[in-house]
């Protein structure tokens, strides 16, 4: 089991034990923000499921049907799960709405406290976990199921404010209204997944300090008369570039074809794991300036 999956399995574990504690809190107490807690970490689970699907999908090698490999089923991963999490918040708005409407006492407080608590502990931990391999792996999926499980925290620590003001004041509209900043809080978290899924999908360039880093090695490169048309995209952990470079007329095929083939792997190894795929070109004075005015 590689890492990713480890990782995406701890979530599922962990998500799966805060549905059930919240549920039984949720329900013996009557509190909407408690239960609330419950859809949101059942989301996460179903979120964390689709992870660790898609994590295990995105490490199958490329083939005849997938020659870039499988890594976009991260991103799939990533806008499924901003779907769901939208759709989580609506329902919880629905209720808290409901509940304002139609107020009711919240009982058991210090149990839904204590288990809100353990809550925002274990988040902590996984989330902290999950940041962790996502980082060292570069996996968009894990990346969002850690970004998700990290505003959990303060979520489930926003229930705990909100359960405490109930039972100091009585005022039992605390509890909805707690639940409706919760759920904005998770629209926030839904848009933004959303934006950076697309991104992904819709093959949005490499940040500016990777390409950077490809001209760098591109400027250095003395034996190239110059170079144009980079494109950068990313799939997964795996970065795709191309791009053209230009040999003056009296270079030979082989030499250009070393040069490039140099500059492949040294492209690959600073931004791995990358699929650097380079294209030459022989000098041509019209078609230089052409280049050179469309920057």
């Amino acid at each position: 089991m590689s890492r990713k999956t480890l990782a995406a399995a701890v979530s599922v574990g962990s998500n799966s034990l805060l549905i059930a504690l919240k549920l039984v809190v949720g329900w013996m107490s009557g509190s909407v923000s408690i239960l609330a807690e419950a859809i949101h970490s059942a989301n996460d689970l179903v979120a964390a499921l689709i992870a660790l699907i898609s994590v295990r999908i995105a490490e199958r090698p490329p083939d005849a049907q997938h020659p870039y490999g499988h890594g976009k089923a991260e991103g799939i991963s990533a806008a499924i799960e901003a779907l769901l999490i939208v759709g989580a918040a609506i329902w919880i708005i629905v209720e808290a709405v409901g509940r304002i409407l139609h107020p009711r006492p919240v009982e058991n407080l210090p149990l839904g406290i204590a288990v809100m608590g353990v809550s925002a502990l274990l988040n902590t931990v996984v989330s902290r976990y999950l940041f962790c391999v996502a980082r060292e792996e570069d996996s968009p999926a894990l990346e969002a199921d850690a970004q998700h499980l990290a505003t959990d925290v303060y979520t489930s620590l926003g229930v705990v404010g909100g359960l405490a003001l109930t039972g100091v004041t009585g005022w039992y509209l605390v509890d909805p209204l707690v639940a409706i900043a919760v759920a904005l809080l998770i629209l926030h978290i839904g848009w933004n997944l959303t934006t950076k899924s697309v991104h992904h999908l819709m093959d949005t360039q490499l940040p500016s300090a990777e390409v950077s880093r490809i001209e760098h090695i591109l400027n250095g490169e003395t034996r190239i008369h110059s170079w144009h048309n980079l494109r950068t995209r990313k799939a997964g952990n795996t970065r795709h570039i191309d791009l053209h470079i230009v040999f003056r007329n009296d270079a030979t095929l082989v030499e250009a074809h070393q040069v490039a083939d140099e500059l492949e792997k040294r492209i690959a190894a600073e931004l791995a794991p990358a699929h650097v795929v380079i294209h030459v070109d022989p000098y041509d004075p019209e078609k230089e300036k052409a280049n050179a005015e469309s920057l």
